[in-house]
């Protein structure tokens, strides 16, 4: 893993705002600057990472394995009633144990990971409900390989492996006649993903309408309807279930017959107690890092302090091996806090790498490199492509 200069396209503006990837140049705040061709506040192209095929054979493994070692997990949870523990409603106990029980169907997730010293992959987290840098990941960086690195691979085939699980979805709730799409439209980042996922629903055969989550109705039944008072049968949400489940209208979510993407059973793998319910299932797994409910596991070690919930990096806490503490502000940890051992990102110069492999149905399809300025990654973070280099034959 390698990071390497590389000469920026002269139209990368256009071409990216041409795959609906407009928010290639917002800074921290979200504001859209003017793209400047020396100047990358987000999408960055003046660099990328270079991966050996061996290095991307091994992310591809262990992305395959922590999913399958996540579902047995989300299966222990039920049956063990453990939802208290990771501070979830006692109230949404029938739905998610109902949603797991039906196999309601997942569509895709995001594994957030390090490399070790001998290049082992290891799992920070699991973004199992709300992942974003979808667009990015798919379409915006496959076209850049294809314009500047084309006798080179990159690990991406995200983009065919959602419309054929969006079939899938389309064969498993044949009589569903609408696909809605939710999420938060002042956030430009959040509706150009949802509409990506969109494109990628009616490449499958579905008939798609958005809307804002503000814009959801209940009826006396729990029946949730759109602004136009259609139904919503089944919809995918760029919106995470713990806010849901905390809203005025939560309980209507409980006896409601609307079916979500991600399912009811993904709270359970989106919520960083899952990380010490791992560590307990599977103690020593090359791919995991020692987690625990409790500090004192980690009193003289290096280590990360995570809320249960929470985004961007927002309340988590890093105790360095020379004892330093680096931590992010936010309103996040009413709920509690996990440990985790301290596992470094890649540096290069004065970048931090964190590696996004993602996640459709049940396979690995696909790798995001994000930088950040320090070791804690942030919604400050860059977006870098990547391409690796295959074996010689020889």
């Amino acid at each position: 893993m390698q990071r390497t200069t590389q000469r920026p396209r002269a139209d990368w503006p256009k071409r990216l705002d041409e795959v609906g990837f407009r928010f290639h140049s917002i800074d921290e705040h979200g504001v859209v600057q003017t793209p400047d061709p020396g100047r990358f506040p987000y999408w960055v192209e003046n660099a990328a990472y270079v991966f050996t095929e061996n290095e991307i054979d091994a992310l591809w493994g262990a992305t395959r394995e922590l999913h399958a070692r996540c579902l047995e997990a989300v299966d222990y949870v039920i049956r063990a009633r453990l939802f208290s523990r990771m501070a979830i409603p006692a109230a949404f106990e029938p739905l998610i144990r109902a949603s797991w029980e039906r196999r309601d169907p997942s569509v895709y997730g995001r594994f957030d990971l390090t490399l070790d010293e001998s290049g082992v992959p290891k799992m920070y987290e699991y973004n199992a409900d709300t992942p974003t840098s979808l667009i990015e990941s798919s379409i915006a960086q496959w076209f850049w390989k294809t314009d500047v690195q084309p006798a080179h691979d990159q690990f991406n085939s995200i983009h065919e492996a959602l419309v054929e699980r969006w079939r899938a979805l389309r064969r498993h709730y044949p009589q569903v006649r609408m696909l809605h799409f939710g999420c938060v439209f002042a956030s430009m980042e959040d509706v150009a993903n949802v509409e990506y996922m969109m494109d990628a629903a009616v490449q499958a055969g579905w008939a798609v309408k958005i809307l804002d989550m503000g814009r959801i109705g209940v009826d006396r039944v729990d029946c949730f309807f759109d602004g136009e008072d259609e139904p919503i049968e089944l919809m995918f949400k760029l919106y995470p279930w713990e806010w849901m489940a905390r809203e005025r209208f939560g309980r209507c979510l409980i006896a409601s017959p609307t079916r979500w993407v991600e399912p009811p059973w993904k709270m359970i793998l989106s919520n960083k107690a899952i990380l010490p319910i791992l560590w307990t299932l599977f103690p020593d797994h090359p791919n995991l890092l020692p987690a625990s409910f409790s500090s004192s596991a980690f009193a003289d070690r290096a280590h990360a302090k995570k809320p249960f919930f929470s985004r961007e990096g927002a309340n988590v806490s890093l105790t360095l091996p020379d004892g330093q503490v680096v931590a992010e502000s936010g309103r996040y940890g009413e709920e509690g806090f996990v440990y985790q051992a301290f596992a470094p990102l890649p540096r290069f110069g004065d970048r931090y790498a964190t590696l996004g492999s993602w996640v459709v149905g049940d396979e690995p399809v696909g790798l995001c490199v994000r930088e950040e300025r320090q070791p804690i990654t942030r919604n400050t973070s860059f977006f870098l492509p990547h391409y690796f280099i295959k074996n010689d034959p020889s």
